[in-house]
């Protein structure tokens, strides 16, 4: 779309606040408008302000605009389109929570209210803008409930305060940036719908999370509870405060038969700080980039998350069958025809733990890796020519102003279409996150380019469908229709990475790498 004379056209709402999820919904709605090339949808807090100007929105656009105002902004082809992406966004954000309830309760305008009309409740789900977050997580603490901050840009110093006072009262904080939990079977946020079983989960990795659960679920196995901590909190300024509670609470849990823990790169020492809270229950551990570790008895490392899940279902009495029957085969059918010259590895993920798993396999095998969210100090953008580059799409630089890949692919797909077709790439290397909150059709969306991508001699494609049967997506057809364009599909997303270094480096036999 050629946006040389798009022209930029706002709306602003004084005194009308949405949460973060109603505002992405927005977002989405409005960029899928016609000739539109750029949308977003922010209460105009610093940061929201700060997003807005650095697309060109500053207060000469928007005017003079403050916290508690919604500011609808578009760039587009002409008049009509604007007004109609504005009108379309308007009515996405104004669908009121009274029309999904039926009208019948009005809808609270404080936790303390929502307490009094559901005295039962046990969580409280805080997604508002990061400045206000911690203040919401406060009251909801103070009501005797347990926290899923869904909300990021949390102030560190925050969350180690908000961990402190939950340690104090007994309850969890999930978060913040907590993407997925599943509490005694019910789903939260972008969680799969997966099967009740006896591993109980505990992750500072949000697709992680999402990842180890649907494995489990797919092999039979299920999961007790998904318990997401949020990013840092396996770091030295947080000290794992609410793993070692989580992985306490598993361990308590008649239910909970062995106990999966999930990270990225955590603190070795807070990282053996969790691990001696197992003190019952059999575990694993797969903390990504740290191989070596001393643990407590009972208590095993894996290198990556398929590995882990594997781990925990054979604590439980499940072996799962292998992850690479057939692989080597697809990747030697998709070596015919490859130029030589394409020898490079592109990554295009949606969830940031599975972009670490994939550089610490990738790296092991054929050397560096880059990333915008290195797994090694140093390996940054920009890359050097001719390297392995593997981008987190769900990075904050990729999502200020903009849906989170899950939910509106059009990103992910923009810079596919740029840069994916580079003479010198073999492989174009992504995953398809299925589950609550995620794109209707995420395969459908991405499909067609795709097989743009492959055309012509172009790079082999291969995709990792996280997902169960029982999501709304249907994870049967979302592969189908990636496998019907020629995409290499595999079972795990640690098998994807291996697939495509078989490919990258000619030699097919890496695809039955096991460890």
């Amino acid at each position: 779309m050629n946006t040389t004379n798009h022209i930029a056209r706002v709306r602003v709402v004084r005194g009308t606040y949405c949460d973060s999820l109603r505002l992405l919904v927005a977002t989405s709605v409005m960029s899928e408008g016609k000739d539109v090339s750029w949308a977003g949808a922010v209460m105009a807090t610093p940061s929201g302000r700060e997003s807005l100007a650095a697309e060109g929105f500053g207060e000469e656009v928007t005017g003079a605009v403050g916290s508690n105002d919604l500011v609808l902004a578009v760039r587009a082809s002409d008049e009509t389109a604007a007004e109609a992406a504005l009108d379309s966004g308007a009515e996405s954000a104004y669908a009121e929570a009274s029309a999904e309830q039926g009208g019948a309760v009005a809808a609270p305008r404080s936790t303390a209210r929502a307490v009094e009309q559901m005295p039962d409740a046990s969580v409280a789900i805080i997604s508002v803008p990061g400045d206000y977050a911690a203040l919401e997580a406060h009251h909801a603490l103070s009501e005797g409930l347990h926290v899923l901050l869904f909300s990021d840009n949390v102030p560190v110093e925050e969350e180690a305060e908000l961990k402190k006072r939950a340690n104090e009262l007994g309850l969890l904080v999930m978060g913040p940036g907590a993407g997925t939990a599943v509490i005694s079977g019910v789903g939260l946020g972008f969680a799969n719908a997966v099967r009740r079983g006896p591993v109980g989960v505990v992750a500072a990795a949000g697709t992680g999370a999402q990842e180890v659960s649907a494995l489990l679920d797919r092999w039979g196995v299920g999961v007790s509870h998904v318990i997401g901590v949020g990013g840092r909190d396996l770091s030295e300024s947080i000290g794992g405060r609410m793993a070692r509670a989580a992985v306490r609470a598993l361990d308590e849990d008649p239910a909970t038969k062995a106990i999966l823990l999930v990270s990225k790169p955590p603190s070795e020492a807070v990282a053996r700080d969790v691990l001696s809270q197992c003190t019952s229950t059999p575990a694993v551990a797969t903390f990504l980039g740290l191989t070596e570790l001393e643990t407590p008895p009972g208590v095993k490392m894996a290198r990556t998350l398929e590995e882990g899940a594997l781990a925990a279902a054979q604590l439980v009495g499940t072996t799962p069958a292998t992850t690479s029957e057939g692989v080597r085969r697809q990747v030697e059918d998709r070596l015919a025809g490859l130029s030589d010259e394409r020898r490079t590895i592109r990554g295009y993920y949606s969830g940031g733990t599975l972009c670490y798993e994939a550089q610490l396999i990738i790296g092991e095998l054929l050397g560096n890796v880059y990333s915008n969210e290195p797994l090694l100090p140093g390996h940054t953008l920009p890359a050097p020519p001719h390297t392995h580059v593997l981008l987190d799409l769900g990075a904050e630089e990729y999502t200020v102003g903009r849906p989170h890949p899950m939910i509106d692919p059009s990103t992910r797909l923009e810079i596919m279409r740029r840069e994916a077709r580079d003479p010198d790439v073999a492989v174009v290397l992504l995953d398809v996150v299925l589950g609550y909150g995620s794109h209707e059709d995420p395969a459908g969306q991405l499909a067609p380019v795709l097989q743009e991508i492959m055309a012509e001699g172009g790079p082999r494609v291969v995709a990792y469908v996280l997902g169960s049967g029982a999501d709304p997506q249907g994870y049967a057809g979302q592969r189908a229709a990636l496998e019907r364009i020629g995409c290499l599909v595999t079972e795990t997303a640690a098998r994807a990475a291996y697939a495509a270094a078989a490919i990258a480096s000619r030699r097919p036999e890496i695809a039955e790498v096991h460890r």
